[in-house]
């Protein structure tokens, strides 16, 4: 079973960017498919991006699409989260996700790291 563990949250400008990591322990990480989702206060837990395990294909939620890049380094156990051009509307707390590559449930999540974006 894998554990999760989120960083890189923080504060940013409008503009900015910030890289989430995520560590993955007790697991053996290239059996998991990876995702980002994220959570504003008073909204529903939204997707933002996933990774499967081998790196070679990524999805995006549309709000993120071309400003943000999900990636995985297995050899770390680690996840990435690059985002770029940040918005006041992606401040939200991020949440690193696991699932095993057979299954459609996220099953293993990330304490979440809080990321605020100020105009």
């Amino acid at each position: 079973q894998v554990q999760l563990e989120e960083s890189g949250g923080g504060l940013v400008q409008a503009g900015g960017s910030l890289r989430l990591s995520c560590a993955a322990s007790g697991g053996t990480f290239s059996r998991y498919a990876m995702g980002w989702f994220r959570q504003a206060p008073g909204k529903e837990r939204e997707f933002v991006a996933a990774i499967v395990w081998s790196g070679r294909t990524t999805y995006y939620g549309d709000s993120v699409k071309g400003r943000f890049t999900i990636s995985r380094v297995n050899a770390k156990n680690t996840v990435y989260l690059q985002m770029n051009s940040l918005k006041p509307e992606d401040t939200a707390v991020y949440y690193c996700a696991g699932r095993l590559s057979d299954s459609s449930d996220y099953n293993y999540w990330g304490q979440g790291t809080q990321v605020t974006v100020s105009s």
